[in-house]
């Protein structure tokens, strides 16, 4: 990756990252991802006594499609593998985005009578903020805290996850930042002119695959 590039990225990077500090809470809810290394996170949160549940939700996406499970259900199998007990996780698998993440698990909760005051959301590093956004419009009255795996950048793109895919997705997601409060999908998130500056290097140098 060219210094320039690399240099951005950071940027983004450290952007979409809120570094909430984390409390006791009602529940752990974990949305759709293609890195079940969120999965082993959650599980952590789970036995550092911070939650009596996780909630994990998402059906199969663009980089899931061809998994034999849904998100939802290969993320729960690695929180068993964790030593998290069956009896604790709670499993959606219908959600397709970010939006319906929020919708149906509202609806499972809802139907099991568990009543939220506040939550942690566990998410992909560059995640973090988009998530936030849109529980801020789409799920008000709940207090949420993100949180995600602690990898650097450099550290977090390995395998099939190349910087090249983290970048671009990085870019898609900060671009969904922009556009998505004046569709009634989240909040105002403020952005520092570097971010902007950073965002269009980026696109300039054509990570575009995961823009609107």
């Amino acid at each position: 990756m060219h210094p320039d590039h690399l240099a951005a990225a950071l940027v983004l990077w450290n952007y979409h990252r809120l570094n909430h500090e984390l409390l006791p809470t009602d529940g752990i809810l974990v949305f759709g991802s293609n890195d079940l290394r969120v999965a082993e996170h959650a599980a952590g949160l789970f036995h550092r006594g911070l939650a009596p549940w996780i909630l994990f939700s998402g059906a199969r996406g663009r980089m899931t499609q061809d998994w034999k499970e849904t998100e939802a259900e290969a993320m729960a199998g690695v929180a068993r593998e964790c030593g998290v007990p069956e009896e604790v996780i709670l499993v959606e698998n219908r959600a397709t985005n970010t939006g319906e993440n929020i919708c149906f698990s509202r609806e499972l909760l809802e139907a099991r009578g568990i009543v939220l005051s506040d939550a942690i959301v566990v998410q992909k590093p560059y995640m973090e903020r988009r998530t936030i956004a849109a529980l801020d419009v789409q799920w008000p009255g709940v207090s949420f805290r993100a949180s995600s795996p602690g990898l650097g950048f450099e550290e977090y793109c390995v395998g099939t996850l190349t910087t090249e895919l983290v970048t671009s997705a990085m870019a898609g997601d900060f671009q969904r930042i922009l556009d998505y409060p004046a569709l009634g999908f989240a909040s105002v998130q403020e952005v520092p002119e570097e971010v902007m500056d950073a965002f269009r290097v980026l696109v300039d140098a054509g990570f575009t695959g995961q823009l609107r």
